[in-house]
């Protein structure tokens, strides 16, 4: 039996995210063309049979960028605090993109790190197969890593190479949760997520960075009366315009969004669920350290 943590890093919008999701085999961090979409590390777990029994828990991680606001200085340390306090370091790059500056100071905060790294080359579905090998030569040159494994997280080609890739050097030893164990995500946050990716979706400019969503009430269904799961919302930005444009016109996008998030909710929860959601301006909440905290935005102990 092989067990241990294993962190997902890189830069924003590599697909992390989605990667995750491939690789656990359901939806629990949401997912955005949007960068800096993760906020939170997230824990999952995978049980793998085979050859060699394992547990990998996955540690995913926000993306690592140069923060503007309290907020992305509190991300950024939840990414870094993972290097040193995990057995596997998987490294997600967008192979999609042309390498730069930002790739180079992601692979110098490897330097000293004792942990085997994996690099992961995602969204291999976006580029010709004639690219790919120089990319791969091109990191070999930068450092040592012990696999370089092409992937797609949006089709799936790759996941088992990866898979096989975390397993081998990870310690031997017992397994670290129940088999039954999925997340440690509360449903409060699971809920306040899937109502910020319909956000996510239908906004611009930079209401996706400045907007946040936080569960006011979760009310558990009652098995001897009210059989429907209640959750009470309000989705934090910072300016009243942005208020009137969540909200649009006649409230048709707020309720746009409502619908969308309920649906995924009761598919998630197996239940029927009421969503009440609530616009509040609060200026300044991204630099806010109650905020951040009551948003989980901090760091793991």
């Amino acid at each position: 039996m092989r067990t241990g943590f294993v962190s997902l890093i890189g830069r924003p919008n590599a697909g992390k995210s989605t990667l995750l999701n491939r690789l656990i085999g359901t939806k629990l961090a949401i997912v955005s063309d949007k960068p800096q979409t993760t906020r939170n590390q997230i824990l999952a777990v995978k049980n793998l049979d085979g050859d060699i029994a394992s547990q990998i828990v996955f540690v995913d991680t926000p993306g690592i960028h140069r923060p503007l606001h309290r907020m992305n200085v509190r991300m950024v340390e939840l990414a870094l605090d993972t290097l040193g306090k995990v057995d596997v370091l998987v490294v997600v790059l967008d192979a999609s993109t042309k390498t730069g500056a930002g790739d180079r100071y992601l692979l110098t905060l490897l330097e000293g790190t004792t942990v085997p790294v994996i690099l992961a080359l995602n969204k291999i579905d976006l580029i010709a197969k004639n690219r790919l090998l120089p990319l791969i030569d091109w990191y070999r040159q930068q450092r040592h890593f012990v696999a370089i494994v092409p992937v797609s997280a949006l089709t799936g080609d790759g996941k088992e190479e990866l898979e096989r890739a975390i397993v081998e050097p990870l310690p031997e030893g017992e397994p670290l949760y129940p088999n039954d164990y999925l997340t440690d995500q509360p449903e409060r946050v699971l809920a306040a997520e899937t109502v910020r990716e319909k956000v996510l979706r239908y906004t611009r400019a930079e209401l996706p960075f400045s907007t946040a969503v936080v569960v006011d009430r979760f009310d558990e269904p009652d098995p001897d009366g009210d059989a429907i799961l209640r959750i009470y919302c309000s989705i934090l930005v910072e300016r009243e315009t942005q208020k009137r444009i969540i909200i649009g016109r006649g409230g048709a996008l707020i309720k746009k969004i409502g619908t969308e998030a309920r649906q995924e909710l009761e598919a998630f929860f197996a239940a029927r669920v009421y969503l009440d959601l609530h616009v509040r301006v609060r200026a300044g909440w991204r630099d806010d350290e109650r905020v951040l905290s009551e948003l989980g935005i901090t760091k793991r102990s």
